[in-house]
């Protein structure tokens, strides 16, 4: 069980490093931002460190720098982030049975948009050393990013800043296209996220709507869409 117990952890460090990579970018930009709004750097380390959300940490650093109460604070956290809640819902049903409560709050920790799509792609039981080794390296990464990010915010031109946060999206694209190429069912649901999406932004100067609602009602919708046409009967599932 031991020996099994490592490979699985050995996987998940493996299935950890392109996102560890993109993050390290994108964790940049905000180290940089932080700085540059005057936060000190330990402050974004600390932030980093503990929350793991690039959404809610850029929208939050606005929030700082307008001296927000804290009801603001909370309450914009909350719907930009709620998306995590639907996230281990998903993944609490994939998870061993034997699975502790202890272990299902340490691997909550660690749950965010690039980790749970690659969870989510793997047809065994998600095991609680392969999510451990799985996020390791993005909360390294992520934290790592932020450190060099405020250390060299003084260093480098806006453009090249700014282009950094570019990476995000290269990453979202290398971690739905694979599986996307094998299952229509995939496909078909991202294609409809897409879709609604636009929908969204489309509407969105006559119906304002926040990005973090927009992203939760696009996940909420998606999902009952592809549970709805591509049902997955208990008998197939491994």
């Amino acid at each position: 069980m031991e020996k099994q117990n490592i490979l699985c952890f050995q996987n998940g460090i493996k299935d950890g490093i392109p996102i560890a990579l993109g993050y390290l970018s994108v964790s940049f930009t905000f180290g940089m931002s932080a700085s540059a709004m005057g936060l000190p750097l330990e402050a974004a380390v600390v932030i980093s460190l503990t929350n793991l959300t690039s959404a809610g940490q850029f929208a939050a650093l606005e929030l700082i720098a307008a001296f927000s109460s804290y009801t603001e604070m909370l309450f914009t956290q909350l719907l930009i982030n709620l998306r995590y809640a639907l996230m281990s819902l998903s993944l609490s049903q994939r998870l061993e049975k034997n699975t502790s409560t202890g272990k299902r709050m340490l691997m909550s920790y660690g749950i965010t948009d690039e980790i749970f799509a690659t969870a989510s792609t793997k047809d065994q039981p998600i095991t609680c050393s392969y999510f451990c080794g799985l996020m390791l390296l993005p909360i390294c990464g992520w934290t790592l990013g932020t450190w060099m990010g405020g250390a060299a915010a003084a260093l480098l031109p806006v453009d090249v800043r700014d282009s950094m946060g570019i990476a995000i999206y290269g990453m979202f694209l290398a971690i739905f296209i694979p599986p996307a190429k094998k299952s229509s069912a995939i496909l078909n649901v991202v294609l409809f996220a897409a879709i609604l999406s636009c929908v969204l932004e489309g509407v969105s100067a006559y119906l304002p709507v926040s990005s973090g609602f927009a992203l939760i009602l696009c996940t909420l919708l998606a999902a009952a869409y592809g549970a709805r046409r591509f049902p997955i009967h208990k008998e197939n599932i491994k």
